[in-house]
């Protein structure tokens, strides 16, 4: 009977090279028992690696459901090029037993007290063991040495007996002085720990009577596996460690999780182009080039086969004068950028997304262990044909077919339940029947889903009790607004009656006048947006007549004596009041509001320049101040103040210049008082007179300045277009420019 016999296969996380040259190793020893890094709880699911329906990359993902540690989780990464990866598979197609060896997720996600943060040292050494080597070689890119040894070997002998014996040699400096090698002694102390449960791992196995195995490990720990320790000493190492409880799955992962770029630790800087140098048949650097220049191409850039081949050669040629037995990615992104791009840059930014990164998401089998959250959110998936993809990707709504109404529901559940796969459009369109998102999945949102399990089983039912959670915690009356607002576009109304009591109570006894105004704006939208959505919003038109009533009444003592930041401030919420009750197009609710207007604007001395002014033009817009130019007339008075006067000239002309372009009594106003601004007084001023007219368009800017030109020269200006205009015949098409914009109550 011939001894068991135990290999040892040290590996560079996500390397084709690694992954070519294990299966290779394997195929060799015939393992009837492989061992890979990774959590042991992920014993029981390792057979669905072999399901068709997983489809890498993905990861396992071991979390707490309960207690202390439930909102922290780990993920085990695997892309088609990673060696572990490859040995799964292998196993699960010879028949072999698979299983995991690490140090159990259920310790791992319980930090130790003192293990700390990695620092620079651990980068050098833990992340990047292989640093030392590279320089000893004469590299200073530990990237470019180990492609160069490793993933770029298209055969020859195995690298594995090579690499355990540098490992040695770097263990042996470390082990021998840890305190000079910059580490935690709770970093150091969990690396035991983790080695002497792989070794326990594998004499258990052993003991089991499995006669071939392997161990498919991080390249650091391969000494720490081969070397002598006794039982009794990994016993006492593993005696007594604090633990956790953990629930296990497989989850999709991404390409761009996998680079380095994205924080994850052992992430590659190109995980597109390692994927390739692990897939491609042959001639790697042809088919890689041909590759880009499609991309180029997609794009409407001109690439001919004669610019491929000339790259090729390019590529081919740094290759050879600095040594390197492959084209690298360095060469051939070179090659890229002088040939394929011209030399320009952009080109080559958009190769690098599409290929060098080449974000893909993976999928996981059907019979996956998932919490019934994450199953119900499939299923809504495939319903709603909205299949998740790692790319950004725009998706306009319209709100009036059924089958997108549903699709704006769920996302906006998601968002309340803290799950942002979807991003509205910031400008939303007015008519209220079109939104645009902006659609990305990303690995983390399973996490996320995970977590939202404690609301509901499903995704209305979690929305919901999270609608009714944040009502009952909102701390402002524009908070419960907030939440209200996105009910009625979630379509959550077994969650409205909770939050509109909290709101009419809030609202009640609410003084703050700020507070009321603040609120408005997000129920006129709720009430505009769920009416087009056929959601029922009667019990808001109750609270919005009660706050524009109490907004009304307690508007002029929230305007006098006001500072000029305070006055900003104010600004800002009349003018989104005003705009949403223009929106509401209650004439009711529009005419107590101007009235209230008219009599803020009848004692001027008590307001602010620059809410004077404000007031002013949504009067003179709405037709009904008479006297507009004796009014400015009075503000930029030689009497006035200058830096009341451009408050007030900032304050009348915020919010678009058109009116300058079309009187041309207000025109010749302003320009006459900048004219005769003294110099010191034209300096003070300036910075507020810059803000106004600097916010306006650069054609608006520039038709105003030809009219001052104009004025300046003596001449006249041309007569405002709509003099001679024909009111029968615009009635029309003014009636249907309200339509839609949803002002029709303004005919």
């Amino acid at each position: 009977m011939t001894a068991p016999r135990v290999e040892v296969y040290g590996v560079r996380h996500h390397g084709p090279g690694s992954a070519r040259a294990l299966r290779t190793a394997l195929e060799g020893f015939k393992p009837d028992a492989v061992l890979v890094e990774g959590p042991p709880e992920a014993d029981p699911i390792v057979a669905l690696a072999a399901d068709p329906g997983m489809v890498p990359p993905v990861a396992l993902l071991a979390h707490s459901p309960t207690g202390e540690h439930d909102r922290r989780a780990a993920f085990w990464p695997f892309a088609e090029f990673s060696p572990e990866w490859q040995a799964i598979r292998h196993a699960l197609a010879m028949g072999a037993q698979v299983g995991f060896c690490d140090l159990p997720a259920a310790n791992q996600l319980v930090p130790l007290a003192d293990e700390g943060e990695p620092g620079a040292a651990e980068e050098d050494i833990r992340l990047d063991p292989l640093g030392l080597l590279a320089k000893a070689a004469g590299y200073d890119d530990t990237e470019r040495w180990w492609d160069d040894v490793v993933e770029h070997r298209l055969g020859g002998p195995s690298p594995f007996p090579a690499i355990a014996e540098a490992m040695a040699e770097l263990r042996a400096q470390v082990d021998a002085s840890p305190e000079e090698s910059g580490l935690p002694a709770g970093y150091l102390r969990r690396e035991e720990q983790r080695e002497a449960y792989m070794r326990r791992t594998v004499r258990r196995v052993l003991k089991e009577g499995y006669e071939r195995v392997a161990v498919v490990c991080g390249a650091w720990h391969v000494p720490a596996l081969l070397a002598s320790v006794p039982a009794a000493r990994d016993d006492r190492t593993l005696r007594g460690l604090p633990k956790t409880k953990v629930a296990m799955t497989w989850v999709p992962w991404t390409h761009g999780r996998l680079a380095g770029r994205s924080g994850y630790g052992a992430g590659v800087r190109s995980p597109g182009w390692y994927h390739h140098l692990f897939t491609a048949p042959d001639r790697p650097v042809e088919r890689w080039l041909t590759a880009a220049a499609r991309v180029l191409r997609e794009e409407d850039l001109h690439v001919s086969s004669a610019h491929v081949i000339e790259a090729v050669r390019l590529a081919e040629a740094l290759a050879a004068l600095r040594g390197r037995p492959l084209a690298g990615l360095e060469e051939v992104t070179e090659a890229t950028r002088a040939v394929l791009c011209e030399g320009a840059d952009l080109p080559v930014e958009l190769v690098r997304a599409r290929l060098v990164v080449g974000e893909r998401l993976g999928a996981v089998p059907e019979r996956t262990p998932m919490v019934p959250l994450q199953r119900d959110l499939q299923a809504e998936q495939r319903r709603l044909r909205l299949r998740p993809s790692a790319l950004d990707k725009d998706q306009d709504l319209d709100l009036r077919k059924p089958t997108d109404l549903e699709r704006s529901h769920l996302l906006h559940r998601l968002r309340l339940v803290g799950v942002e796969w979807g991003v509205p459009s910031e400008s939303r369109s007015k008519g209220t029947f079109r939104e645009t998102w902006t659609l990305a999945w990303r690995p983390e949102f399973d996490v996320e889903l995970i977590e939202a399990s404690a609301w509901g089983t499903t995704v209305r039912g979690a929305a919901t009790a999270r609608a009714e959670a944040l009502a009952a915690g909102a701390g402002a009356l524009a908070d419960l607004t907030s939440v209200a607002e996105r009910c009625l576009l979630a379509d959550l109304g077994d969650a409205l009656p909770t939050v509109m009591r909290a709101l009419a109570d809030r609202a009640a006894v609410d003084t703050d006048v700020a507070h009321l105004m603040a609120a408005l704006p997000a129920l006129v939208r709720a009430l505009r947006y769920g009416d087009v959505r056929g959601t029922s919003t009667g019990p808001l038109h109750t609270v919005v007549d009660g706050l524009v009533v109490r907004i009304c009444v307690g508007l002029p003592a929230a305007v006098a004596g006001l500072d000029d930041d305070a006055a900003r401030d104010v600004l800002g919420r009349v003018d989104a009041v005003h705009g949403a009750l223009s929106l509401l197009a209650h004439e009711g609710h529009l005419e107590r509001w101007r009235r209230t207007l008219e009599s803020l604007v009848a004692r001027p001395d008590a307001l602010h320049g620059l809410i004077e002014g404000r007031l002013t033009r949504l009067l003179h817009d709405a037709g009904r101040l008479p006297d507009v130019p004796d009014r400015m007339a009075r503000a930029v008075s030689v009497g006035a103040a200058p830096a009341r006067a451009a408050a007030w000239v900032e304050g009348f002309l915020s919010g678009g210049g058109l009116l300058l372009l079309h009187d041309d009594a207000l025109l010749r106003l302003v320009d006459g008082w900048i004219s005769g601004l003294p110099g010191d007084s034209f300096t003070d001023v300036l910075p507020l007179l810059r803000r106004t007219f600097g916010a306006y368009g650069s054609a608006e800017r520039r038709a105003i300045g030809e009219r001052a030109r104009r004025l300046g020269e003596g001449g006249g200006a041309p007569r405002p277009p709509g003099d001679d205009l024909d009111e029968s015949r615009a009635a029309p098409a003014a009636a249907t420019a309200l339509t839609i914009l949803g002002w029709e109550g303004a005919r």
